[in-house]
Formats: structure tokens, sequence, C-alpha cells
């Protein structure tokens, strides 16, 4: 038979007693999404099984649509080891790790009436612009205040304090709390890009203080890292500046390292952004190899879906399949400098 009939695909066939783990293993005998979310799965538990330092992008109103949990999830049980985000769902974790609420709502609303009534629209999302203002206070006045502003931050230091202040208050679980109690290194290259950026420029205004933040040192640590722990893998939540920042690390380790950086050689991103665009969102892992980001072999795959229907299947898949994997895991181990240091 012509080698490119090996295998024949298999028809779904229905078991009421199947796990999703089980579900997701049969989906990779289909076609098309199906099987490339199957495939998405066994290139994390590959990284978990090979001790591959995993990096999660985050981007997208992820937090709002109902990721938080699950991001808490993935960081509590060493899923990942360095988790990059944009400022806004590290805004709206905070928002809700404070008692407060994203509420079902209705795109087709009227946008108007809305903004009368003091309410926000993240798609079919509501939140209280009052709410917001209290969260963007709480970042401004209660914490922002207590920073050094004769030096700068990276964005890691301040989402680790951040996450402490947090622990000590919070009214539920989230993705900064757990992060802090973990030790898992949060990033976020675009804060300006962000509530918590508005938060931090009122602060400044209202107190007449210069608190910044030094992102360029972001970058070096995030070479650091790939030059130290070079067997990497990565995991992208849409594209944007979480998915470039992450990739951009194999290529600043270029220049630093003596040695060649091989480019993360594990790879999944799930995204509903097309490449021939020629944004970063849709841009695919081949792409990436050609400047180096993703290695020659990688394993790869690309599941062209909205996060919100893949991501869950995915992560509860993964938890029912890789519990031995994560007891034996042996977590890299990251010392970051600064006045704040600690060793993740």
């Amino acid at each position: 038979m012509d080698d490119f009939l090996k295998e024949p695909t298999k028809p779904f066939k229905i078991n009421p007693d199947q796990n999703v783990s089980q579900l997701l293993e049969k989906m990779g005998h289909m076609s098309f999404q199906g099987r490339s979310l199957a495939r998405a799965l066994d290139i994390w538990k590959s990284m978990l099984r090979e001790e591959i330092t995993i990096f999660l992008g985050l981007a997208g109103a992820l937090v709002p649509a109902g990721f938080r949990e699950m991001m808490a999830y993935l960081i509590k049980n060493r899923f990942i080891d360095c988790l990059v985000s944009t400022g806004a769902n590290l805004f709206h974790d905070c928002h809700e790790t404070l008692g407060r609420y994203h509420f079902v709502g209705d795109e087709n609303a009227d946008d108007v009436l809305l903004k009368d009534k003091g309410i926000d629209r993240i798609y079919d999302t509501f939140a209280l612009e009052s709410e917001f203002r209290k969260t963007d206070d709480w970042v401004s006045d209660m914490f922002v205040f207590t920073l050094d502003p004769s030096r700068a931050y990276t964005t890691r230091e301040f989402f680790y304090l951040l996450g402490k202040e947090l622990s000590k208050i919070k009214k539920k679980e989230g993705i900064l709390t757990s992060a802090y109690e973990a030790k898992v290194p949060i990033y976020c290259p675009a804060v300006a890009d962000s509530s918590i950026g508005i938060a931090v420029a009122s602060h400044n205004k209202k107190f007449k203080r210069n608190f910044l933040f030094d992102v360029i040192k972001d970058v070096n640590e995030t070479a650091d890292m790939v030059m130290k722990y070079p067997d990497t893998g990565v995991i992208y939540l849409g594209g944007g500046t979480p998915k470039n920042f992450i990739q951009q690390a194999e290529v600043t380790a270029s220049f630093y390292a003596e040695h060649k950086i091989p480019g993360h050689q594990y790879a999944v991103q799930i995204t509903t952004d097309a490449p021939y665009w020629g944004g970063l969102s849709g841009c695919t892992f081949k792409e990436a190899q050609s400047w180096g980001k993703i290695h020659k072999k990688a394993k790869m795959t690309t599941v062209r879906s909205d996060a919100t229907i893949a991501f869950p299947f995915l992560v509860t898949a993964l938890s029912q399949s890789v519990k031995e994997n994560l007891k034996k895991r042996k977590f890299p181990k990251f010392e970051l400098e600064g006045e704040f240091r600690i060793e993740y």
C-alpha cells in the first residue's frame, strides 16, 4: 500500500462511560480540529513526561470568559512553569479574586443604554464600571503606594508582590495568588496596555511619584531561563504580545549564548486567527521556525478553535491522564535577581 495510505480514519463511536481524556484519544483518529486537539493533548503530556520547561501565553479576554479557576488549577498543579499574560487578564483576575464579578450578558444589548447604566461589555459578558474602578483604586492606593519609586520593577516582581498582597485578603483563588503560592513567575510585557497600567499611571499622577516597570529586564530574564533550561515548550491561547514575548526569548538568548539555542521543542496554540493576514496571532509554527523560535524538529500543532471551546476539554483531559507524571516531575528552578529575589 502507498506510504500515504497507512492509517485509515476511524468513525467516532459513542460510549457514555468514557471520560474526557478517553474522548480526546478517540478524536485523534478523526480529522480536522478534533485530531488537532487530540494531538495538543499528546504534546502537553509529552512535555510533562520529559520534564520540559513549559511557557503559557494568555491573550484575549479569557478571564472574564471564565478562565480564572482553570488557570489557577494549571499553576497550582504545575502543568506550566511560567505564565506570560496580557495586563487585562491579570487585572480581571485581581478583580474576581477580590470578590467581584463578570456577568452573563448579551452581545445584542443596547450599548448606549449600557453606557448610561455604567455597564461595560466584552462581547456577551458584562461588568460594572464602578467595580472596575474600585479594583483600579485597590491596585493604585493600597498596593503600588508601598513600592519604592526610586527603582524600576520587573513585571515579574510586581505581580509576585501583587499576588502576595491579594493572598492576604482574597475572597477566591486566582491566577496571581496561585502563582505567588506555587512560585510560578508571571510576566506581562504590555502591562501599560491594561487597567493595571491605568492604575499605575493614576497613582503616579495622584501622588506625584514616578513608579516604573523595567520590561527590558523581563526580556533578559526570560532569555536567561531558556539558556539555563534549553528544553522548552510553549502553549498559546490566542496570540498577541504574550505569544511574541515567549517566542522571542529564544532569539534573545541566541544573542547571549555561546552555544546554539535550539528553539522551543514543543508547541501548541489555540487560535481563531488565520495566518494569511500576516499577524502573529495566526502565525504558524512553521513560519516561526524560519526565525529560530521553534525547533526544526519540534512536535507542534495548531488548534483552530475558540479557546473557550477547546481549552476546557484539553485541561480536563490532561488532569485525568497525567497524575503519575506530575508526581515525578522535577520543576525547573529559576534564580531571578532583584530586590525581591525569589528562587522559583
